[in-house]
């Protein structure tokens, strides 16, 4: 299987990150091929909705970082989302490349690919991830894309905070039972 592992996070070695290589480790020793794009890293214009792009029969009009990763959306028959919890929601970084999804909109939808989420935050409140979850499964339902399970990380403030949990070993296990 193909997939795309995006993160969010501006934090290299942060919480998320551990999350997404975890995950990552256990999708390759379970034979899956792995492209990863790390959002806070890549030069990723956001969405204008100029409709230029006619949602995939036209370029965009953005010459960036997305025009590697359209592509390896196409072909991916999962995605794997990874972001920090920034106030109820996923990171700005993340959320720009999701928007950008616009683009090719029409040959993403539909199209029974799988997806995950892994989510790290700092607050400990079973809702706090609602909001996250509510918006993940939404863009699902819209994309007709299958989820495969989640890894809400809460309490981890910082990555020894992360690294004291089995949320790790939860995010290796999603990528291996995958």
């Amino acid at each position: 299987m193909k997939i795309v592992v995006l993160t969010g996070s501006p934090h290299k070695v942060g919480t998320s990150s551990l999350l997404a290589d975890s995950f990552i480790d256990g999708a390759k020793e379970a034979g899956h091929e792995i492209y990863r794009f790390d959002a806070a890293f890549e030069k990723v214009h956001p969405c204008i909705a100029c409709d230029k792009c006619k949602c995939g029969e036209n370029p965009c009009v953005f010459q960036d970082s997305m025009t590697k990763l359209f592509p390896q959306l196409r072909e991916a028959d999962m995605i794997a989302f990874v972001t920090p919890l920034y106030f109820y929601g996923p990171s700005s970084q993340i959320k720009a490349v999701i928007d950008r999804f616009y683009g090719i909109n029409n040959l993403l939808r539909g199209t029974d690919k799988k997806a995950v989420l892994l989510v790290s935050g700092t607050n400990n409140r079973d809702w706090a991830m609602h909001g996250i979850v509510g918006n993940y499964t939404e863009a699902l339902q819209y994309l007709r894309w299958q989820d495969c399970g989640k890894v809400l990380a809460k309490s981890c403030r910082t990555r020894e905070d992360i690294e004291k949990t089995d949320y790790p070993e939860q995010a290796y296990q999603l990528g291996k039972m995958v």
